[in-house]
């Protein structure tokens, strides 16, 4: 081979070479583009996850300072002033020493005891020296828990009285079994017992379904009237016996969407109230009107009235604000609150005015049925004003909703 054909042999080797390296370095160049991520990092994902949670996180170094926290953290006192929890940084300094979780009680000093808060921690090692500190709010718990606790003791105080008053009364009848006036006589104190017994029992399971352990009935159109006069029909003996006459204002064609059996219940308990609570002889009333796209059904009683303290807390589970009276009344305690929760689950509230010595007036209101063409209901006039109320009041509106109780009044 001549020496210009080993020249070109060589040059060309070259150039080929060169391309192909070239095309190689291209080829890992875009190989490289191709494996870059898109997108967050790990350590951002990361950090988004803690600031999202909804329970308080920090991470701590060897010697407690802090690493990273999240604001659930500062929002349930983990951190304070830029600074991690004693209680959890000493844990921290444990945790490091025998590596094993650690779970801590970081409730808020200031309300332990007094109120129900529970803030529980746990600390958990992250080797290296760093522990991480994960703070779960359980107040809500702790409240629900406390409520369950005071409605047992509640429901077995009551039904312990008049299950031992039976129990008395039956030994008194079997000592005067060949008396036939006091076996009488105690027959018919174990009747009213037994009688409030089965109230008791039949309320409290009402009271449940309404506070959501059963789906209530679907809602119809309903006639107030119709509501109105079934719930005077259910208390006219309890009237007779008391010697109250109970009047009401003309009738007013209004609808509201509900449940009849639950509305006559509530305004049978609120008009047995005004009953039970009135001297003989004194007048109760009820009204009805369309106020504000919402029916108001009114009960006014001209009897002993309630003390201002004790207005917020009649509508709680046997609360009564005269004891000696509602027990000779046979009362449960449960009415009110039955009132309350049939309200709130109409879309609805109870509303209380109230003076010692002058009366009371409760107020059911329920949103007003309107019909499609034209909400014709929402522009009628008011069908009834309410009754008459003595003109020395000064309204003072309590306004009971559907909130967690621990109570009512009947």
């Amino acid at each position: 081979m001549t020496v210009p054909a080993s020249l070109a042999l060589a040059i060309g080797a070259l150039v080929v070479g060169a391309v192909a390296g070239f095309l190689a370095a291209s080829l890992r160049r875009r190989r490289t583009v191709r494996r870059r991520p898109v997108g967050p990092t790990v350590a951002e994902l990361l950090s988004r996850l803690i600031h999202s949670s909804n329970n308080g996180v920090v991470v701590l170094n060897r010697f407690g300072d802090m690493v990273l926290h999240n604001p659930r953290a500062e929002e349930l006192g983990l951190v304070r002033d830029n600074r991690a929890d004693a209680r959890a940084r000493k844990a921290a300094e444990q945790v490091v020493e025998t590596d094993d979780a650690l779970e801590i009680d970081l409730s808020p000093l200031e309300t332990r005891g007094r109120q129900p808060e529970a803030v529980l921690g746990e600390v958990r090692p992250l080797g290296d020296g760093f522990t991480v500190v994960e703070a779960v709010d359980h107040s809500d718990a702790v409240r629900l828990e406390a409520t369950r606790r005071d409605f047992v003791a509640n429901v077995s105080h009551e039904l312990k009285t008049p299950v031992g008053a039976i129990a008395l009364l039956t030994e008194a009848v079997l000592d005067a079994a060949d008396d036939v006036e006091e076996v009488r006589r105690f027959g018919g104190k174990i009747l009213r017992e037994s009688t409030r017994l089965g109230q008791l029992v039949t309320e409290l399971i009402a009271l449940s379904r309404l506070q959501g352990a059963e789906r209530l009935p679907d809602l119809n159109v309903v006639e107030v009237d119709a509501v109105v006069r079934e719930a005077l029909g259910r208390v006219r003996l309890s009237a007779e016996s008391a010697e109250i006459v109970v009047t009401t204002d003309q009738p007013s064609s209004l609808l509201i969407e509900g449940d009849r059996t639950l509305l006559v219940t509530a305004l049978s308990n609120l008009l047995e109230n005004a009953i039970n609570y009135s001297s003989p002889g004194s007048p109760v009333s009820v009204s009805r009107r369309l106020v504000d796209g919402a029916v108001e059904i009114a009960v006014t009683d001209r009897g002993i009235g309630i003390a201002e303290e004790d207005q917020q807390r009649v509508f709680e589970r046997f609360y009564r604000a005269d004891k000696a009276r509602s027990r000779a009344t046979g009362g449960t305690g449960l009415g009110l609150a039955i009132v309350k929760h049939v309200a709130a689950n109409h879309g609805g509230d109870v509303r209380l005015w109230s003076s010692p010595g002058t009366g009371s007036t409760f107020t059911l209101r329920i949103p007003a049925h309107q019909p499609d063409h034209g909400r014709a209901a929402a522009g009628k006039p008011a069908a009834a004003t309410r009754a008459d109320m003595p003109p020395e009041r000064t309204p003072r509106l309590v306004v009971a909703q559907d909130v967690t109780d621990h109570g009512g009044q009947l």
